[in-house]
């Protein structure tokens, strides 16, 4: 895996590890889970609940890895563009520029 300058380099190579639809639905399902778990942690007051928040967002991305791309996280070349990554993703499904079918 080559090394990148910048973010906006590295987020092509980031969608095309993410090429098959299921692996995209796991990573937009963990990102969901991992808000739902900040806002319960905040709503109830208790921190405890943080723990699953990288249990849930890493669980469901590195399935939709090794099962359905299978291919090796760019999380472990690259941590933070990788998490970067995953948020720019989940906000372009939002928006309609990724899509999941």
């Amino acid at each position: 895996m080559a090394g990148f300058a910048s973010f906006g380099e590295f987020y092509p190579y980031y969608l095309g590890e993410h090429a098959d639809v299921r692996c995209r639905r796991l990573h937009f399902a963990g990102s969901c889970v991992v808000l739902l778990v900040l806002a319960l942690a905040v709503l109830t007051g208790r921190p405890a609940w943080l723990w699953l928040a990288p249990v849930a967002g890493y669980g469901f991305a590195w399935i939709g890895h090794f099962v359905y791309e299978k291919n090796r996280p760019a999380t472990f070349r690259h941590p933070l563009y990788s998490l970067m990554g995953d948020w720019r993703m989940f906000f372009d499904i939002l928006r309609g520029r990724v899509r999941l079918r």
